[in-house]
């Protein structure tokens, strides 16, 4: 598989992007806390052990007291036992490459603080503690997408992403940009570089002997909105020029009202390089995942 187009794990969604997510770029799903976003990033990370035989990965930034639920979502909607990344996964690097040490699918370098990492809610003594936390998790960090991209996995999945005015402000905008850049748009040769450090010809061989093509890795960033509604979340659209608004697809989930109900429901805001149609579009929540329409199967 070289730049196919990612499958969503939702049929009628990959229809509307004209086949799904482009690969060597960053989607964007954008919704209050409920929405269904950790289901959708499921199911994206899931769809890659059919067309990829290898699930995505998930890259847990949450911060505060209410777990994602990643472990529970996956089991019921896939049957998928995610397996978390130690800190000390793949070290030491004598043993990197060996397929019995085999890297986690789901990496939290935050514990809980039950608050926000943003400078407004820190003073000037926690706001250096957690950028120097920041530094401390990089190295676990690297080696958990390079681990697990060196055996085949394609996808990326950024959770718990909360809402800031000023993205400098967040200590998660920080890491995010860092691992975009650094990470996933970075040569494989590069990232080892990064991981190996003062090692990396002592591995040289079995580094180019394990390179993978960053240009069909998709990330996914699942990042919550204030507003509930879609048409708050459509009139408030992410400022231009920042990280996120730099996506190549962006997709609002949100609430509509039919009468005396809501309804959830997303739009497809922008997919570049692919004409999409202009409407809004539908969803359920089910047992087994999210779907667009009633006669989805």
């Amino acid at each position: 598989m070289k730049n196919e187009r990612l499958s969503t794990g939702i049929q009628k969604l990959d229809e509307y992007l004209g086949g799904g997510l482009f690969p060597g770029a960053m989607t964007v799903i954008v919704g209050s806390s409920g929405i269904g976003k950790t289901q959708l990033g499921i199911q994206f990370a899931s769809a890659g052990l059919t067309q990829e035989k290898k699930r995505g990965i998930i890259f847990d930034m949450s911060t505060r007291m209410d777990a994602q639920g990643h472990e529970a979502y996956a089991r019921r909607l896939t049957g998928w036992e995610i397996r978390p990344h130690a800190e000390n996964n793949l070290i030491p690097y004598d043993y990197f490459f060996e397929p019995e040490n085999q890297p986690g699918d789901y990496f939290r370098p935050f514990s809980y603080s039950g608050r926000r990492v943003t400078r407004q809610d820190m003073d000037f003594f926690d706001w250096n503690d957690w950028k120097a936390e920041i530094t401390k998790h990089l190295t676990a960090t690297i080696s958990f997408a390079y681990g697990n991209f060196i055996r085949g996995v394609r996808r990326f999945i950024v959770d718990g992403i909360e809402p800031v005015t000023h993205q400098g402000d967040s200590i998660q905008f920080e890491l995010l940009e860092y691992i975009y850049h650094q990470i996933l748009r970075k040569d494989a040769d590069w990232v080892a570089r990064d991981l190996f450090r003062q090692l990396y010809l002592q591995h040289e061989t079995q580094i180019h002997s394990h390179m993978y093509d960053k240009n069909n890795i998709g990330c996914m960033v699942l990042y919550t909105s204030p507003e509930t509604s879609l048409d708050a979340i459509i009139e408030k659209p992410l400022d231009e020029g920042d990280l996120l608004a730099g996506a190549n697809t962006i997709i609002y989930m949100g609430k509509i009202r039919e009468g005396v109900k809501f309804r959830r429901a997303m739009y497809v805001a922008k997919h570049r390089g692919s004409i999409c149609p202009d409407e809004i579009l539908p969803y359920e929540i089910r047992e087994n995942g999210i779907f667009l329409s009633d006669t989805d199967h």
